[in-house]
């Protein structure tokens, strides 16, 4: 008995055919769990395939839960989780809150229109570079492959990025004060677990980085956040809240700031930089989004020289989010501790991938994608406004880089029922609640310039703004 159909000719291998295709009939619940699965012998004659590609294909079903063997038995169907129904899927909580904005944006990608996303698209990224530096690497040799990596990280990068801090930002290190880490959300956790206790005051950025928020509830931190302008986060508040809130450490993202796209001014950071001095706190600077600014800009880092400033980035945002590797850098003593936190809480980071990304740096790769990115993202940006304005909505700023606009429509007093019924036509947006600190309620929303070139997008946004 056929179950599926196979094309030798397809592009996609045998192996594959088989798991996708056994995959859909077992979701869709053609083949019911507990069913028992033909044979291997007998799959593979019907099909007139291998019996070995077969068993690789059962194989990878089992690991992936859809099937389970019993020895001597055969392969049966697995219990699987009853689907929602497709009304379940598109009905929300009166609160769009921000596991609800990671489910969807993270889940099925393939299907929807993204300008809620915080990535670039497939499209846009190095794959090329990355691909012709997966097969160098893949000709060397060395327990690289297998073993643990080094504790502060892949010295040759750690180096490169020493230069990088050196000329794009001037800041002076040397590699003893860089830390390589899984990108930056893993930086951050390593800083909160060092910084933080149950109960402690932290600053954040309102609105500011959501993921960021939810690390630091887990850990019990009581999270303040800091009003922003349109040059950085308003000085006078932020004073009054360390007053009254004594916190030891600020998290900020200055440079190209998610989600408004503000570049901090230089007389705020200085501003910045006297309270922490005057009050005894940290800053942690978020610097992910910051080379795609076209400037050559002072950062929070270049002020203070790695004093009260820790600086954390990563290469996920402009290289690739699969690939994970991020840094900070601090003053030496910090980084001896928390480098000490990484080893005790994750051991180390994935030698591999440092040096994909190190070939990546040092080929010249880099330097040319961010060219050709930053002036992509200008012309989807003015196209972006322009459209946006068109439909009524008002641009908080014209940022000066970056994938980010933030915007609202005078005329809605809901903005979760827009994203509810955007997402309900297959399109994901992220409201401004998500990006407050205790996800208090906002007309605003983020779009990622770099997705809004698809036109459904906004022919869907124009409809339900016609019936609002």
């Amino acid at each position: 008995m056929t179950l599926i159909k196979l094309d030798p000719h397809d592009a996609l291998p045998l192996i594959h055919q088989i798991t996708h295709g056994i995959r859909a009939l077992i979701d869709q619940r053609t083949i019911r769990s507990g069913a028992r699965m033909p044979s291997i012998r007998n799959f593979a004659v019907d099909h007139g395939v291998s019996r070995f590609t077969v068993v690789q294909a059962y194989d990878q079903l089992v690991a992936m839960g859809y099937l389970n063997s019993k020895l001597g038995s055969g392969f049966y169907v697995s219990a699987r989780p009853k689907p929602n129904t497709a009304e379940e899927n598109s009905k929300l909580n009166d609160s769009i809150d921000v596991a609800w904005l990671l489910r969807n944006a993270l889940e099925d990608r393939t299907n929807r229109a993204m300008p809620g996303a915080w990535w670039l698209p497939g499209a846009w990224m190095e794959d090329t570079g990355i691909q012709k530096s997966l097969r160098t690497l893949s000709l060397k040799h060395g327990e690289f492959f297998t073993a643990y990596g080094t504790p502060a990280g892949y010295q040759p990068l750690r180096e490169l990025l020493q230069s990088k801090l050196s000329s794009s930002i001037d800041v002076t290190a040397d590699t003893s004060q860089i830390v390589l880490t899984s990108g930056v959300t893993h930086a951050l956790d390593l800083i909160t677990r060092y910084f933080v206790h149950p109960g402690d005051a932290v600053l954040v950025d309102d609105p500011g980085f959501f993921i960021l928020f939810g690390g630091l509830k887990s850990f019990g931190a009581k999270i303040v956040g800091v009003p922003w302008n349109d040059d950085g986060p308003d000085i006078p508040a932020m004073e009054s809240l360390i007053k009254e809130h004594r916190p030891r450490i600020y998290f900020t993202n200055t440079v190209l700031h998610n989600p408004t796209g503000v570049s901090v001014s230089q007389s705020v950071a200085y501003r910045m930089l006297q309270l922490a001095e005057k009050y005894d706190m940290m800053l942690v600077e978020d610097d992910i989004y910051g080379d795609f600014h076209p400037a050559k800009i002072a950062r929070l880092a270049t002020l203070d020289q790695l004093d009260r400033v820790i600086y954390v980035s990563s290469f996920s945002k402009t290289l690739s989010a699969s690939l994970r590797v991020g840094y900070f850098a601090c003053k030496k003593s910090l980084a001896a501790n928390l480098g000490d936190m990484k080893l005790l809480t994750g051991l180390t980071t994935s030698e591999v991938s440092e040096r994909i990304i190190y070939q990546l740096l040092s080929g010249g790769h880099y330097r040319k994608h961010l060219e050709r990115t930053r002036l992509r993202l200008q012309a989807v940006r003015t196209n972006t406004i322009a459209t946006l304005e068109k439909l009524g909505f008002t641009t908080y700023l014209e940022p000066e880089g970056g994938m980010f606009i933030w915007v609202k429509s005078n005329d809605i007093t809901d903005i979760t029922l827009l994203v509810a019924q955007a997402a309900q036509e297959g399109v994901m947006l992220a409201p401004g609640n998500v990006f407050r600190p205790h996800q208090e309620p906002s007309p605003w929303l983020r779009f990622n310039v770099a997705h809004c070139e698809n036109p459904h997008i906004f022919q869907v946004l124009d409809k339900i703004l016609v019936n609002m």
